[in-house]
């Protein structure tokens, strides 16, 4: 990049780890230090973690370091970074992306899935980035009382997009549908374990006339009587809201250890436990808001293409009118 402007190779992107410092002897191979090398092998596996199932895979028996630094979540920095220049470039295509907390420990703060509305509430620079600031004390609370018992906490972020064109992804090819690449990239953060799109859990319940969009003329396009579907329909965005939901377990590392097993004795013993947050959800509505501005800023340039901006943008015009009042009232062209 020079002058603001990214000159068409590949955009380099560094995040410093200022806690580096601390574990260097540790992790160091060579130390002569001998309290560091017993400090630095781990070998009882915390249930829920990556540390058992990849130690089996790469053969790491005999020191979980080498699963367990790499698995980390701290790796999420570089997807966030990245989705901040995603979120730029969906920015000049006129896509707005917003994210926050639904539900926390328990305690959910909206009934069913988010509108873009419903995040444009979120206070961005509260530590806990809810849909209900009034309500923020109330679970500040909680998880105070989980620390003090040595629990973590899991929850549900949504993200909503608005201003998707419609056509982004395809219903031709399974690993090109749009639903599908989202969850994947969803699914892909650490300790996310089940994502919704739209009103997908809900409407597993629904007959199914309750359950999907009205299609309704109108003289500036057509409009949908609901959003159910989360802006996407057979793999392709159909120009509403692009809604999802990811749904965090709590942090695998307790103060209070679950029953393990030490893979060096074959003895049983408590899992490995150095430090960890209460709760890590407000931070994962930043990771996966994210992972999705990534999978549709991608979307967006498979579809439209173009070496400069301005050609993407000519792009989505061109299309804009060849939809002409088949489209979404919002995307038609005056």
């Amino acid at each position: 990049m020079r002058d603001g402007v990214t000159l068409g190779s590949p955009l380099v992107l560094a995040v410093p780890n200022r806690d580096w410092e601390n574990w260097s002897k540790v992790m160091d191979p060579w130390s002569v230090d001998p309290v560091a090398a017993v400090k630095r092998r781990l070998t009882a596996p915390r249930p829920g973690h990556a540390d058992l199932a990849g130690a089996l895979k790469y053969g790491h028996t005999s020191d979980l370091r080498n699963v367990l630094e790499r698995a980390s979540a701290r790796e999420t920095a570089a997807r966030v970074a990245a989705g901040a220049v995603c979120k730029q470039l969906l920015a000049r295509c006129g896509v707005q992306i917003r994210s926050g907390v639904l539900a926390l420990g328990g305690i959910e703060l909206l009934d069913g899935p988010p509108a873009f509305s419903d995040l444009e509430r979120v206070d961005d620079s509260s530590p806990l980035r809810t849909v209900e600031p009034s309500r923020e004390a109330e679970i500040v609370a909680m998880v105070d009382r989980a620390k003090h018992a040595g629990e973590t906490l899991g929850g549900v972020v949504g993200v909503a997009a608005r201003g998707v064109p419609p056509g982004l992804g395809s219903y031709v090819r399974w690993e090109e549908r749009l639903d599908g690449l989202i969850a994947q990239a969803v699914m892909a953060v650490q300790a996310v374990k089940a994502v919704a799109i739209g009103a997908g859990l809900e409407a597993a319940g629904l007959p199914g006339s309750a359950a999907h969009d009205p299609i309704l003329p109108g003289e500036a396009g057509l409009r949908r009587g609901s959003n159910r579907a989360g802006g996407i329909e057979g793999g392709v965005s159909n120009g509403e809201e692009i809604v999802v939901r990811a749904f965090m377990k709590p942090i695998a590392t307790l103060r209070e250890p679950l029953p393990s097993v030490n893979l060096a004795t074959g003895e049983a013993a408590a899992a490995a436990y150095e430090r960890s947050d209460v709760t890590a959800v407000p931070a994962c509505g930043v990771i996966v808001e994210a992972a999705v501005a990534f999978v549709l800023a991608r979307a967006v340039l498979d579809k439209f293409g173009g070496d400069h901006v301005d050609d993407t943008l000519a792009a989505i015009e061109a299309y804009r009118r060849r939809l002409g009042k088949h489209g979404p009232a919002w995307f038609v062209a005056p």
